[in-house]
């Protein structure tokens, strides 16, 4: 995770809690039930991604794919404030990111158990990010040399950023 996100969950001053305080959001728990599907090299939502273009459509790798068609707003899915501005740019406070936060971390924990429980386990990474603007959530199989997400975290100066990846053992 990053400072902003380390700083927004508390773990610097050893009050964090990065978890919500209460269970993931019906929304995101059905999401989770539906569960996750692998389709040849690529893994999606169960019945996911159907309207996309064949992979990897017009992305240089599957993993920039997967990161687009597993994707989705955390704002859609759990309830905080999200208040516009006269033109029509949405605001969420810090708090309310940390919120967003809290409950993408926990979604990507059940999807990375969902990925261990396949037929043949698969590694795979969640991304989550919220910003005064937005919080989202994405996941794609971790590939040798293709990265969605930049290796120094702390360079996304303007959010708040955790990526929680699954390795099966052996």
């Amino acid at each position: 995770m990053n400072d902003a996100a380390a700083s927004g969950f508390g773990v610097l001053t050893g009050q964090g809690l990065v978890a919500p305080p209460d269970e993931i959001t019906p929304g995101l728990r059905a999401m989770v039930a539906d569960g996750i599907e692998v389709r040849g090299e690529i893994v999606v939502w169960n019945d996911g991604a159907r309207w996309a273009a064949p992979a990897p459509g017009n992305f240089p790798d599957l993993t920039g794919w997967e990161c687009f068609v597993n994707s989705f707003h955390l704002e859609d899915e759990v309830s905080v404030g999200v208040v516009l501005s006269e033109d029509g740019e949405p605001s969420i406070s810090e708090a309310d990111q940390v919120v967003l936060l809290r409950h993408g971390v926990a979604f990507a924990l059940e999807v990375c158990r969902l990925a261990g429980d396949l037929e043949v386990p698969m590694p795979v990474r969640c991304i989550v990010a919220t910003n005064s603007t937005n919080g989202t959530f994405r996941f794609h199989r971790i590939r040798a040399g293709e990265d969605w997400a930049q290796a120094d975290l702390d360079a996304y100066k303007l959010e708040k950023v955790v990526v929680v990846d699954f390795q099966p053992s052996s």
